[in-house]
């Protein structure tokens, strides 16, 4: 029998003993969909929506949180309304994350800088996701100090250093590039697996992370002739953002096991907010609070549109078709970013952007076959 996991648990459910074999579980970071690092189940987060790479899992029934028998049949054969609707929720999802950046390119028209900028964008996701994380604990136990201080860096590592890098490269590069970079995001995991985990590499997946990069570096290096020498800082800051988040996806796994996904989500994005409001408090004076008005309308717009409701959209698609078909929708990510700079802001669209994107989602494709077809064990320091 299959079961599908749900984000929350019931104390009776919760308590169970396994009475059957353990079940294979295929998590992922949906948009952002992740290979396992042996620290156990994998967490949904919301700012970088790039990866493709599904990781299996053995876990028993007894230490899932709210388990749902599904019917066999339904669950490996979805209907077809079903299936549309997952797929439209999943494609939605990839496309409104994708609106980031081409909201935060429009609000940097307006001399905003980008501490007033993520403080504003924070402080009306704030209590989104303050709501999300009560919502995700009712009828769990409070947290322990050791959940505490994991949330804290968590927080800090996986959306306020990662948005705040992210917020500021994007003021250097264009929008289709800082989504390319960001799309590398599974490379970094797979190199961070083996660093940590020891994890073996293997042909397949060498190849599709040459093809990444090499995506990447065709429209690197054409920007940089057309921008300038900021490109470079631009880019450095960029993937900083997406090193900071695979730093996070990496060593967030024991927690989404004892939290829970949603909850994790809505408590260490809470902490980021928090973060991002006392810098602005700290590095600004309060006369910076006075920005253009179309900023705050782009942020609240952010917060919402491009922040929260994603990230109830993908899990959603994830109930629906479950985790690999939705990372497969997610690779309509990138072009829906490039398609909305070239109308929404007027970035040129050349061959090399062209090239460099059919390479880098190629890349990440591969990369994500290589992982399902060859699953790898994780061996922890």
């Amino acid at each position: 029998m299959r079961f599908g996991v749900q984000p929350e648990c019931t104390p009776a459910l919760g308590s169970m003993k396994p009475t059957a074999p353990a079940v294979k579980i295929a998590a992922n970071v949906t948009n952002h969909s992740y290979a396992g690092t042996g620290r156990g189940f994998i967490t949904k987060a919301y700012d970088e929506p790039s990866a493709l790479v599904v990781a299996n899992r053995t876990i028993h029934g007894g230490r899932l949180r709210r388990i749902r028998a599904m019917n066999p049949i339904a669950a490996s054969h979805p209907s077809l309304a079903a299936r549309r609707r997952g797929l439209l929720l999943a494609a939605l999802g990839a496309i409104a994350f994708s609106g980031k950046a081409i909201i935060v390119k429009l609000a940097y028209r307006y001399g905003v800088d980008a501490v007033t900028l993520i403080m504003y964008r924070m402080l009306f996701a704030l209590p989104l996701f303050l709501i999300l994380a009560w919502w995700a604990g009712l009828a769990k136990p409070p947290l322990t100090w050791r959940d505490a201080r994991a949330v804290l860096g968590l927080g800090f590592c996986g959306y306020y250093l990662a948005s705040f890098l992210d917020f500021a490269g994007l003021s250097y590069i264009s929008a289709s590039l800082e989504r390319l970079i960001l799309y590398l995001n599974p490379t970094l995991v797979l190199g961070l697996g083996v660093v940590l985990f020891r994890r073996k590499v293997s042909r397949g997946q060498v190849g599709a992370l040459a093809a990444s990069y090499a995506g990447v570096l065709c429209v690197f290096g054409k920007e940089a002739t057309l921008q300038g020498t900021n490109v470079p800082l631009g880019a450095t800051l960029v993937f900083g953002s997406a090193v900071s988040y695979a730093v996070y996806l990496a060593y967030s796994g024991e927690e989404v096991k004892r939290l829970g996904a949603l909850r994790l989500t809505g408590l260490a994005t809470s902490v980021a907010c928090i973060i991002c409001i006392v810098q602005f408090l700290i590095l600004r004076p309060w006369s910076a609070l006075m920005v253009a008005p179309q900023v705050l309308w782009l942020s609240a717009l952010n917060a919402t549109v491009c922040t929260f409701a994603p990230v109830l959209m993908v899990m959603m698609a994830i109930e629906r078709i479950g985790a690999p078909l939705t990372a497969q929708a997610g690779t309509i990510g990138p072009l829906s970013t490039i398609l909305m700079a070239v109308m929404l802001l007027g970035e040129p669209f050349t061959a090399w952007v062209a090239a460099g994107t059919v390479l880098v989602v190629a890349g990440i494709w591969l990369l994500a076959r290589q992982t399902q077809s060859k699953p790898q064990s994780t061996k922890a320091l």
